[in-house]
């Protein structure tokens, strides 16, 4: 098995790795931007005593760089929680409404989807239940990159949606909800007891969109957590022991968060809040008729371009949320 003292050797040596790696993402920014602000200030003295319509085109052009960028630094600061670096995981399920409900859960699917690309964020997806008609029962994605979980916590909750429904031939406009659970993938150095008795294993065959299989083995695992009642599946592997291997990092994260939350319940018991931002409350409704509005009910912000927000911009409302309930939750 080799030398136990190695490989805590080793382990040490990876985790001293890893916290200058990170606190390079940091400093590296800062220095970036300062070297910035400084060159750009050389060039204004310039400036002054010269007519250089080119130099004074390079200087609106730097200057215009500098305020995203500083809102991305400005970000990083209320992103300091213990798992706000993480991967995240983000799991969607319809509510009551049938149809109109499991559409609607799509569409945020396609949303978040949307949002990690625009970010360049690792985007799979984990678990996919179709909906009868159309739409989907159930959802899960993986998000990986820097900071995935500390950004997508801001969109943990229901959503509402209200619009004139495609599936009522009468056009009548329809209320439906769905739930957002978001998780920050745990890696291995955390310990979450699981026991083999306390796990109840489903095997299925994995399908994709309207029905078609993806393997004619039933390789799709489904994991269910008999102590506190917590399903996971995955689909994406033609592999029962992969898929099983992803369900478990599943089912660890969603443990970990519900340990957290247990946590923060604990804490506000003690502590009063600004307002109740934890899973269940409406979050956020999203209105398509009979006027257009995405309106987020913790930060009351409002941007009217629903269709906007539906391919992924949902910077405004994470940034808005952070700024509001960041420096509370990381204090």
């Amino acid at each position: 098995m080799g030398d136990p003292g190695f490989w805590n050797d080793q382990n040490a040596a990876r985790e001293v790795i890893d916290e200058a790696n990170s606190l390079k993402q940091w400093t590296e920014p800062w220095a970036q931007l300062d070297a910035k602000v400084t060159s750009l200030s050389e060039m204004v003295d310039l400036l002054e005593g010269e007519d250089d319509p080119e130099m004074l085109a390079e200087v609106q052009r730097e200057a215009d760089s500098i305020g995203p960028q500083l809102e991305d630094l400005q970000m990083r600061m209320m992103l300091q929680g213990p798992d706000d670096g993480r991967d995240a995981l983000v799991t969607i399920h319809p509510g009551a409404g049938g149809t109109e409900s499991q559409d609607w859960a799509e569409m945020l699917l396609r949303m978040y989807q949307r949002w990690g690309d625009r970010h360049g964020f690792e985007v799979e997806l984990l678990d996919r239940q179709e909906g009868e008609e159309a739409g989907i029962k159930d959802a899960t994605l993986e998000i990986r990159g820097q900071y995935a979980y500390g950004f997508l916590k801001a969109e943990r909750g229901v959503h509402r949606l209200v619009r004139i429904s495609p599936f009522d031939s009468a056009a009548r406009r329809h209320t439906s909800f769905a739930s957002v659970f978001v998780y920050p993938v745990v890696d291995d150095n955390i310990e979450i007891e699981i026991r083999d008795e306390d796990i109840e294993m489903d095997v299925y065959r994995a399908s994709g969109a309207g029905g078609q299989h993806v393997n004619k083995t039933s390789s799709a695992v489904r994991l269910r957590h008999l102590p506190s009642g917590i399903v996971v599946a995955c689909q994406q592997e033609r592999s029962q022991h992969k898929n099983r291997a992803t369900a478990m990092k599943m089912l660890k994260a969603a443990l970990y968060q519900r340990a957290l939350e247990e946590q923060e319940k604990e804490k506000a018991k003690l502590e009063s809040t600004k307002t109740d931002i934890a899973f269940g409350s409406q979050i956020r409704s999203y209105v398509f008729q009979p006027y257009t509005m995405v309106n987020d009910h913790r930060t009351e912000l409002k941007i009217p371009d629903v269709q906007k927000v539906m391919d992924g911009d949902l910077d405004p409302f994470i940034h808005a949320y952070l700024r509001e309930y960041g420096r509370v939750q990381t204090a």
